[in-house]
């Protein structure tokens, strides 16, 4: 090979070298990351139990989990709480849950709602916070219960998880039933 032939592959080699580096390198930290959820299960379906004997039935359509391990329950939950084997003895819903990674602390919202079925009477608020490690109820929020003989409205409740021993922050208002 001549000199000719020399030059001409070197500059051959040299342009698709050149060729091959102009993609710019990107930054990952800019990169937009995606941050949904990593696992999606439907019809949730999931027990509680305390020395073999069942004290909560939770279920949900849809539950995702999020990389950071949240918890999230995008069209809802309903929970069943027992005192006695097989008898439900209150219940619980929401249309939104979340659960936080790492703790037995759950967030509801949307129509909330916790019957005390012994006692015939309902909560209502639009947020609630569930400790299920203490056994709690309690949220901030304007809140309705209705008994068989009264409504009362108020500001932030706090409760046991069974709705059955509560504390209204500020009573607004008592209304009683009239038959």
């Amino acid at each position: 090979m001549n000199i000719k032939g020399w030059l001409y592959l070197f500059l051959l080699t040299i342009t698709i070298a050149g060729a091959g580096c102009q993609k710019e390198l990107k930054d990952p930290d800019k990169e937009v990351k995606y941050t949904g959820p990593v696992m999606e299960n439907k019809d949730v379906f999931t027990l509680y139990s305390d020395s073999a004997k069942l004290m909560i039935r939770m279920k949900a359509p849809v539950q995702q989990e999020f990389e950071q391990g949240d918890g999230v329950f995008p069209k809802g939950f309903n929970v069943e709480f027992f005192q006695q084997p097989g008898k439900v003895t209150s219940t619980m819903r929401a249309d939104y849950g979340k659960q936080t990674k790492g703790s037995e602390l759950y967030y509801a919202r949307g129509d909330v709602q916790v019957h005390n079925i012994l006692k015939g009477e309902k909560l209502e608020t639009e947020e609630l916070y569930w400790d299920r490690r203490r056994r709690k109820i309690y949220t901030d929020k304007f809140v309705k219960i209705t008994t068989p003989n009264r409504v009362v409205t108020g500001q932030g409740l706090q409760s046991d998880q069974n709705f059955d021993n509560y504390t209204i922050k500020k009573i607004t208002g008592v209304f009683e039933i009239e038959e």
